[in-house]
């Protein structure tokens, strides 16, 4: 199977050039206000791409699937959209989270330590693919400043489940790929730090 993997679109989808694939993974950050027609727009886009699986999670900049999830949700057709929760796809379980480590106050926030916690034990443990919006620590996390943001227990909870693919997105400067014995991490942020659509696509095969 190949995977296309795409993250912090901000509403700049319209130019973007998708590589094909069989599975396209939408790691959050859809929009860039979070607004109920942003969605719209993007969901037509989403929708009329050829892959014949498609995900997508939450992030930070999209509020309204926080506050108006119902409706947020609705708009979104002919894809997989996980808040918490999985889908199996031609044989691989995928599993898909937005929350992310206290953040300002975007959406999709909670504490470090066992607020987040109890949702990275929602993780099954046979998942083959994991999307969360931010990325666990130590894993193309490192922001302009030269700090590390990534999430601690994200990281334990990926070392027990050892997914064979983990894609996320959120710290767009430290867009890129690291692998380690299990585990393929993806910030596949298309945004840059100056939130120009300028990074490609990452695309794996399984």
């Amino acid at each position: 199977m190949r995977v296309v993997c795409i993250s912090d679109t901000h509403s700049l989808h319209q130019d973007l050039e998708i590589p094909e694939g069989d599975l396209l993974v939408h790691a959050g950050d859809l929009t860039s206000r979070g607004s109920l027609d942003e969605v719209k727009q993007f969901a037509q886009w989403f929708s009329s791409l050829p892959h014949r699986h498609k995900v997508v999670i939450a992030g930070n900049h999209d509020f309204c699937f926080e506050h108006d999830a119902e409706q947020a949700e609705n708009l979104l057709k002919d894809c997989h959209y996980l808040r918490d929760s999985g889908v199996k796809i031609e044989g691989l379980w995928v599993w898909g989270s937005p929350w992310q480590p206290w953040f300002h106050s975007w959406a999709f926030n909670l504490e470090r330590g066992d607020p987040l916690r109890q949702v990275w034990a929602m993780i099954p443990q046979h998942t083959d693919i994991l999307v969360t919006h931010g990325p666990p620590a130590g894993h193309c996390d490192l922001i302009a400043s030269g700090l590390r943001v990534g999430c601690e227990d994200l990281l334990a909870r990926v070392r027990q489940v050892r997914p064979r693919l983990h894609i996320f997105g959120h710290i767009h400067e430290a867009y890129g790929v690291i692998e380690d014995d299990y585990t393929t991490f993806l910030n596949a942020s298309i945004c840059n730090l100056a939130y120009k659509p300028v990074q490609a696509p990452l695309v794996v095969d399984l």
